[in-house]
């Protein structure tokens, strides 16, 4: 792990502690062209009532906005877990160029968990690298599902 990576990384799980917060699945995403940052984002599919408001789709959105069109083949996108199918589709088709992933995800990961994008003939292939700051967005995670748990647990039935 280098040290830009990990700076990087660093502000995905601030944002993932914000979704946190707001009663959203712990997961923050950023957007990197050299050493700014794009864009940003976090989870907020609750609070938005929308299937599609993940942080990964969020952040790629507001980067192709900002940069003034779709293709982010000189960005680099840092998520503190790994992207789910339609996430992975999105990075995919906007060409960005290389994924930096904290946690794996057995149950719904797509670039390299349970199924993996870049094994098929697509028009474009991520560098994905995994581990960068694993073990505080795995903990992030599992103490976020044990508090929902416990809260499900303790309301009268």
């Amino acid at each position: 792990m280098n040290e830009r990576d990990e700076r990087f990384m660093r502000r995905a799980l601030a944002l993932a502690d914000e979704a946190a917060a707001l009663g959203e699945v712990p997961v923050g995403a950023v957007v990197v062209m050299g050493d700014e940052i794009i864009s940003e984002a976090y989870n907020r599919r609750e609070l938005d009532k929308n299937a599609t408001a993940h942080a990964e789709l969020i952040a790629i959105d507001a980067a192709c906005k900002k940069l003034g069109g779709w293709r982010l083949h000189k960005c680099e996108l840092y998520v503190t877990l790994e992207p789910c199918p339609m996430c992975a589709g999105a990075i995919v088709n906007s060409r960005i160029k290389r994924v930096v992933i904290a946690a794996k995800d057995a149950k719904a990961g797509a670039l390299g968990s349970l199924i993996n994008l870049n094994f098929y003939p697509l028009n474009h292939h991520p560098e994905t690298v995994f581990g960068v700051c694993e073990k505080e967005a795995a903990l992030q995670l599992q103490s976020f599902f044990k508090r929902l748990r416990e809260r499900k647990n303790s309301r009268p039935r």
